[in-house]
């Protein structure tokens, strides 16, 4: 594995929340340029307390509002949209925050703020 970066600490440090890789389903609902409703099944790539990494075909732009629905739990959260990313295919990489942070909506708990990688125990190999 490649060596920590001063970059990446720094990037991890200005993070709100801890990061998960979880892949959970969802119903993104937003509308097109015209107006007219569209929704995507889809799923998310990361998550945190404030948003998440989804993969998206719609297209859609910075500072968009859009309406996520978690499958699982059937819970509905407001968001907007906030990064842009590469394209995986026909899907791209969307960031998005929700409008009022809700940590339970994907049902994970979250480590506490003051949490980080560097203050765990080390395992000797």
């Amino acid at each position: 594995m490649g060596q920590e970066t001063s970059h990446d600490r720094s990037e991890a440090a200005r993070r709100r929340s801890q990061r998960v890789l979880l892949t959970l389903p969802i119903l993104v609902q937003g509308q097109a340029a015209d107006g007219s409703p569209r929704t995507e099944d889809t799923r998310t790539l990361v998550v945190n307390a404030h948003g998440a990494l989804i993969a998206l075909a719609m297209r859609v732009d910075y500072g968009q509002k859009l309406l996520l629905r978690n499958l699982k739990s059937k819970e509905e959260q407001r968001c907007t949209v906030v990064y842009l990313g590469p394209a995986e295919g026909a899907q791209m990489h969307v960031g998005i925050e929700f409008i009022q942070p809700t940590p339970r909506f994907w049902q994970v708990g979250f480590p506490p703020d003051d949490w980080s990688p560097e203050s765990r125990p080390r395992q000797e190999a």
